[in-house]
């Protein structure tokens, strides 16, 4: 087994799905609320722990992307967990600008289910046109 083998025995602990992807729950390190889910494929998986910071596979694109690269919105990595069948991970994140979601708000998950309906609860912070007008390049 060479160096590197190891180093990534970690990621064969994983149970991939047939598409070789996990999803992966990102969480407020500080309020414990979640911010988002999204997939990552082995390589995002590992350089987001190489970066330290979300970088997640896009189903729709097919490729990687570091959270934050258009809006400026990165999360920092502050720790990984597993669950117990080993098919999900959290992301514990430090979210920078508070905006997780495309919407502009700090979730994704920002709709209740009030009397049958979907209420939405949480107000935009940024207009989504401001975030992604101008990409950051991080």
């Amino acid at each position: 087994m060479t160096d590197s083998t190891a180093a990534n025995d970690w990621l064969d602990s994983i149970n991939w799905d047939a598409d070789g992807l996990v999803p992966a729950i990102a969480q407020d390190v500080h309020t414990q609320r979640i911010l988002m889910m999204a997939w990552m494929n082995r390589e995002a998986l590992q350089l987001t722990v190489q970066e330290g910071r979300g970088i997640y596979w896009s189903r729709s694109r097919q490729r990687l992307w570091r959270k934050g690269e258009e809006s400026g919105n990165v999360q920092q990595l502050h720790e990984l967990r597993l669950d117990c069948d080993a098919d999900v991970v959290i992301l514990q994140v430090e979210q920078t600008g508070g905006i997780a979601c495309h919407t502009g708000r700090q979730s994704c998950f920002y709709r209740v289910l009030k009397d049958g309906q979907w209420e939405t609860v949480d107000a935009v912070i940024k207009d989504p046109k401001e975030l992604y007008e101008h990409p950051k390049h991080v």
